[in-house]
């Protein structure tokens, strides 16, 4: 038990009025629900205040609203780079549809590591596939619409002509101790030996874009000139470790394989982050570096009728000082939640409500990060059929 708060206590009377949020100075605190404010139909939103001092923002989706899905964004939309989250969003298209909501993302490479940008773990937008998986919990809407937490595992292969075979992973920095292919989104932020690869050009009916549980068959065309910014838009950069170095060259056939366990064949939105703070409404181990540490916290729930996008501000002694983990998923409890999932956090906090920051960021500004999750109005009603395969 901490000294300021019993970890992981969160609980609704079942007349739905208070909820237990934790022990405070071993006395009971018992705290009226968290009341929301709608803002449009299927949205509303809350700011919750407590004695520790913790600041939280939440935003509540419907999800019977089948005008809204869900999109993950990279930086510059389909590019790896740093970028606020507002400019994030100004980067979406009209045709995508609206933004109405948006939430930091995974972890990622800071301004000060070789592929600044780079998504920590599986990162898939629209279906196309950008970063592989990593041992930690990803979120992914599954091919029934349906979202799910847990580890991906990468069986990502790269096959080259008969015999040479090797593991692979998606746009990330090269030091040649792995293989390392790059496509197009990793153009602009390759650096140093990234720029001295092998392009592949396509060679099978399926090619690019890469996209999870598939094979993808190609033929080397030779090196990389050293003035070339990234592979185009039909082609990836492939980066050997030592072991494969050996059988790469012009005209050589390439196979790779981006398969999963579990398999995620047909996932066409998955973000990385973790770990998970509930599974089936009961707290997880949330077995992680800092977990038990209060900071600024970004995290993704829901529950058969909502879905909760919440940030907790922290390091601001007079405002907020963060939660832990622990902390964090009883709060999900509190809102009713059976799944939760954490996001990065610290200064990359931040949650948007149309265009309108509702958190104080630890930094006082925006802070430019990798990716984010957003809440989309979808541009056009889609037929029954469609918003069956994507129900949100």
């Amino acid at each position: 038990m901490e000294s300021s708060a019993l970890e992981g206590v969160g609980m609704k009377w079942a007349k739905g009025f208070v909820f237990i949020l934790g022990f405070i100075s071993g006395v009971l605190e018992v705290v009226e629900a968290t009341e929301f404010k709608i803002v449009r139909p299927g949205v509303a939103e809350a700011h919750d205040t407590f004695n520790e001092p913790w600041s939280v923002h939440v935003v509540r989706i419907n999800r019977d609203h089948a005008e809204f899905r869900f999109l993950p964004s990279l930086g510059f939309r389909d590019r790896i780079g740093l970028n606020t989250l507002s400019e994030q969003i100004a980067l979406i298209p009209k045709s995508a549809g609206r933004v109405v909501a948006a939430i930091n993302g995974d972890f990622y490479a800071t301004e000060n590591d070789p592929m600044p940008g780079d998504p920590r773990g599986l990162f898939v937008f629209e279906g196309q596939l950008v970063s592989s998986p990593i041992e930690r919990d990803c979120f992914w809407m599954d091919t029934n619409g349906l979202p799910r937490i847990g580890m991906v595992r990468s069986l990502f292969t790269v096959r080259v002509g008969a015999e040479a075979l090797d593991t692979f992973v998606l746009n990330a920095d090269y030091d040649g101790s792995e293989t390392v292919v790059c496509s197009t989104a990793a153009t602009g932020a390759l650096r140093g030996d990234s720029r001295r690869g092998w392009i592949l050009s396509v060679d099978s009916s399926v090619w690019l874009p890469l996209k999870l549980g598939g094979v993808f068959t190609g033929v080397v065309l030779g090196r990389m000139e050293a003035s070339v910014e990234g592979p185009t838009a039909q082609q990836l950069l492939l980066l050997p470790s030592a072991s494969l170095a050996p059988a790469i060259k012009s005209g050589a056939k390439v196979r790779l394989s981006t398969a999963t366990n579990p398999s995620l064949l047909g996932v066409t939105t998955a973000l990385g982050g973790g770990p998970a703070l509930l599974s089936g409404g009961q707290p997880t181990a949330m077995r992680a570096v800092k977990s038990r540490e209060r900071h600024p916290r970004s995290a993704l729930g829901w529950n058969p009728s909502y879905w909760f996008l919440v940030v907790v501000d922290g390091r601001q002694p007079g405002l907020s000082v963060g939660m832990t983990l622990p902390e964090l998923a009883g709060y999900f409890q509190g809102l009713g939640c059976t799944e939760a999932m954490n996001l990065d956090g610290g200064g990359s906090t931040e949650l948007l409500l149309g265009n309108r920051i509702l958190n104080s960021p630890c930094y006082g500004h925006e802070r430019q990060t990798a990716t984010s999750l957003m809440v989309v109005e979808r541009a056009q009603p889609k037929s029954a059929t469609e918003q069956k395969t994507e129900r949100f």
